[in-house]
């Protein structure tokens, strides 16, 4: 690979690091590749949003592009990038098939952010009242995901849990795949924060178009009745980006139960609470919720689905992990309450963040894994017949597809 590298990132949509998780992940590693003294340039069909960071601010270039239009090909020809990246599945299932025709030596990474279809098997699994099913979790979803990742020369996953959920259960090489969770400047943590006793009330963050955030707001208002009765002076704050009507419909003081709707600073309002509740009931990934309270300082009450992925299970959890309303409800009146058990789950938080998330170690792997991909590209892409054979013409319905709509665009 030139000294140089040109990287193509191909995002669902415009990164907003302080309005999601994704956002903020995606955003890493792109100061990741910029770091390298790579150029790199960001493109999406995407309608830009309020939230969106500036990307040309930080060195990287925009451009937007068009779904099943034709005008892609001349791009991505004269950009010429040596690394593509697709940001989630469909980007990689609408554009790939283009990268591989006009720049087949360009090498594929694809940031899955979490499992979609992992998400969905658990939300279908979730309204039915019961555990996920095998029939849940092998839909055409994934049959779909899986695919794109097959057809990559690597997949990044965020998730240990994934990892091993597509190595033993869907049986992916696990040459294909890279774990990358979060990555975090652990030169950039707080030493110190706000002490117990300058801290007050619980908080939960995260985007209210997410479907996980919004059941998150729905069953805490079972749990809130119940710690309320327990702590009748406290309060809960619930923060998040693009609150829709119904949420702050919620909004009820009295109650101590408070819609504050978006935060300027995640961080800020992390630190000002005393505990942090994430009572996750279906989700993939690992949660970034979760993560900025162990940077900040502030134990966490959340679910197995919450925690899982982010710590291994030799690691005592940043605070509590409870699955049912009367221990998610005594374990946050604990914590609250007991400031000793507070400060040693301070103290795991910090411990899981060197253990696992620092961006020196995690970069310096993918780098590595990058350029050790470039120098045996072709017989990589050998030895993953699978992906060769989902490349075949006759496995391509999405192109096909898409220059049927290209077509009838056009006329």
């Amino acid at each position: 690979m030139k000294h140089k590298a040109k990287v193509l990132v191909i995002g669902y949509v415009w990164p907003e690091p302080n309005s999601s998780a994704a956002g903020s992940h995606i955003l890493s590693i792109l100061k990741l590749f910029k770091k390298q003294d790579w150029k790199v340039e960001f493109a999406t069909p995407a309608q830009e949003s309020e939230h969106a960071i500036d990307l040309n601010s930080i060195g990287i270039s925009t451009q937007k592009i068009l779904l099943n239009c034709d005008s892609f090909n001349d791009y991505v020809k004269t950009y010429n990038p040596d690394i593509v990246l697709f940001d989630r599945f469909m980007m990689e299932e609408q554009f790939g098939w283009r990268v591989e025709k006009n720049c087949p030596s360009a090498l594929k990474i694809l940031d899955t952010e979490d499992l979609q279809c992992l998400r969905h098997a658990r939300y279908i699994a979730h309204k039915s009242h019961r555990n996920m099913r095998q029939t849940d979790l092998f839909s055409d979803l994934a049959k779909r995901e899986i695919a794109a990742i097959l057809r990559c020369d690597i997949s990044l996953i965020i998730s240990s849990f994934e990892m091993k959920l597509l190595t033993k259960t869907f049986k992916v090489d696990p040459s294909l795949l890279q774990h990358l969770p979060f990555m975090v400047n652990l030169e950039e943590l707080p030493i110190t924060t706000k002490l117990f006793s300058e801290r007050q009330h619980f908080m939960t963050i995260g985007n209210f178009r997410h479907a996980p955030n919004w059941d998150v707001v729905l069953h805490l208002q079972e749990i809130w009745t119940k710690i309320r009765k327990q702590l009748p002076k406290a309060e809960l704050h619930i923060y998040g980006s693009y609150p829709p009507p119904k949420a702050t419909a919620l909004h009820n003081p009295k109650k101590g139960f408070f819609i504050k709707g978006w935060a300027n600073s995640a961080y800020e309002v992390m630190e000002k609470s005393r505990i942090c509740l994430a009572p996750i009931r279906f989700g993939a990934g690992i949660k970034g919720k979760l993560l900025d309270a162990m940077i900040m300082q502030t134990p966490s009450v959340t679910s197995s689905i919450g925690a899982e992925g982010m710590h291994n299970h030799q690691e005592p959890w940043a605070g509590i992990i409870a699955d049912n309303i009367d221990d998610f409800v005594e374990a946050a009146v604990r914590l609250y309450t007991d400031e000793e058990a507070w400060s040693k789950a301070q103290n795991n938080g910090t411990n899981i963040l060197h253990s696992r998330y620092d961006s020196k170690v995690l970069g310096q792997k993918l780098i590595a894994k990058i350029m050790e991909l470039e120098k045996n590209l072709e017989q990589h892409r050998l030895n993953n017949f699978t992906g060769a054979m989902l490349k075949h013409h006759s496995m391509m319905s999405t192109k096909y597809m898409s220059q049927w709509i290209a077509e009838k665009n056009r006329k």
